[in-house]
């Protein structure tokens, strides 16, 4: 009985995945997932900055990016746990808050 309320109930987020959306928009393929998985997130946020830090040519100056590294992940978090679950509570409980 509880198996199909939960089939039945719908939160506002239960279609939105963000690796579905990408994936319509063209911006990612199958490909790009594989090699994506094999990084490690350590790997993979050196790799953004590096390649950020390319296009501006090395002038990353007085960004405070120490500082504001904690509001970067935590907003990443919140996007991963929106995408993962149906609810902003379901979201919530994912992330401990």
């Amino acid at each position: 009985m509880w198996k199909k309320k939960l089939r039945e109930y719908k939160g506002k987020y239960h279609k939105y995945s963000l690796r579905n959306k990408l994936l319509r928009e063209k911006r990612i393929n199958s490909d790009f997932e594989v090699i994506l998985n094999t990084l490690t997130l350590e790997e993979l946020i050196a790799l953004k900055l590096e390649l950020s830090n390319l296009y501006i040519n090395n002038k990353l100056y007085n960004f405070p990016l120490y500082k504001s590294i904690k509001y970067i992940i935590k907003e990443s978090l919140l996007i991963f746990a929106l995408s993962a679950t149906r609810t902003t509570k379901d979201a919530a409980n994912l992330l401990g808050i």
